[in-house]
């Protein structure tokens, strides 16, 4: 079995004053008390915030990344039913105007001609402003009040894999989101009660070239709010994982690496995840819609193949009960880097 991970539970610096790791911030928080305050590794930083929220008849997302010699920022929108799906992607050289935040809830905005990303946090709440004059020749604006209960614990962990190189991840889920997605003449609603949002947020030295999978889901079981966090490859050998179940706002982290098993030559055949050691987690993720993007601007590459589809399968939690996750709508990815 892994060992347990360190809890950290009094605010930290993720860098020290020469920008590489602070060792007392290797570990895991509960709440957002690990602030991203990197500095030097020129053209090496890596930063983003990515959201994603899941409608009843749509999922939407919303990322605004720095890669230090790029701002790359980018919508989506699918339509479960009819699986119309549309992204856009506007890429700014050196991204002078995007100022990355050092801490995870705070303010970020994006304004372009092509592209108007406004997040503006304020008492505990994500205000999500975004309108794209061209979006596949409608217009999409969306209007999103995305709240974070002050009870809810999220997953603030960072991943060593040595003084510099290291990233910091929050991964805040299950966060009731109400408005509005407006794409030409179609408006989608969002009730706090039932649609939920997750903030990834991520800081750090990466590695020039890595693979990592990304599995996730926000949403009600019954009369219980879940959120699932998994993570694979990149993580493993560090010691740390980014994998959690956060349940009625309590998180319950689990140590150990997952194996994710699945098909690069046909990603919508079905994907297991499973715990390396135990029994913990075993669940089948069955995609219905398959996403995937090729980026290359000459310093940097990305391929990303993201499933939509549903988790099904159990949940052991630590000195709990079992939990049994059934058609649970979630997202599952695999992406490789070079930056």
């Amino acid at each position: 079995m892994q060992h347990a991970e360190k809890e950290i539970t009094e605010s930290t610096l993720l860098c020290d004053e020469k920008g590489n790791l602070n060792p007392k911030a290797i570990g895991y928080a509960k709440k957002p008390i690990i602030e991203s305050n990197l500095k030097g590794h020129y053209m090496r930083k890596k930063k983003w915030n990515y959201w994603c929220v899941f409608g009843d008849e749509i999922l939407f997302s919303a990322t605004i990344s720095h890669l230090d010699y790029a701002a790359v920022c980018y919508v989506y929108f699918l339509n479960y039913e009819t699986q119309r799906f549309v992204e856009k992607t506007v890429t700014i050289p050196f991204g002078n105007k995007v100022k990355m935040p050092s801490n995870v809830l705070e303010s970020l905005h994006l304004h372009s001609k092509e592209m108007s990303i406004q997040l503006l946090y304020i008492q505990n709440e994500t205000h999500m402003t975004i309108t794209v004059p061209d979006f596949d020749g409608d217009l999409l604006h969306a209007d999103l009040h995305i709240s974070h209960p002050l009870e809810d614990e999220s997953l603030n962990v960072v991943i060593p894999w040595n003084r510099t190189q290291f990233q910091f991840v929050a991964k805040h889920h299950i966060l009731p989101t109400s408005g509005f997605v407006k794409m030409g003449d179609a408006r989608y609603a969002f009730q706090a009660e039932d649609n939920f949002a997750v903030l990834d947020y991520s800081r750090g030295i990466l590695p020039r070239e890595m693979t990592w999978n990304w599995g996730f889901a926000s949403g009600r079981i019954g009369l219980r709010r879940i959120g699932l966090n998994f993570g694979g490859k990149w993580t493993d050998g560090t010691g740390m994982t980014e994998n959690a179940i956060i349940l009625d706002g309590k998180l319950t982290k689990i140590h150990e690496d997952l194996l994710f098993t699945y098909d690069t030559n046909d990603f919508m055949l079905p994907w297991k995840v499973k715990t390396k050691f135990s029994n913990e987690v075993d669940l089948t993720f069955t995609p219905f819609f398959h996403r995937t993007t090729k980026t290359d601007i000459k310093l940097a590459s990305s391929e990303i193949h993201q499933m939509i589809g549903y988790y099904n399968g159990k949940i052991q939690l630590e000195n709990g009960p079992t939990l049994h996750i059934r058609e649970m709508l979630g997202s599952i990815e695999e992406r490789k880097a070079k930056w």
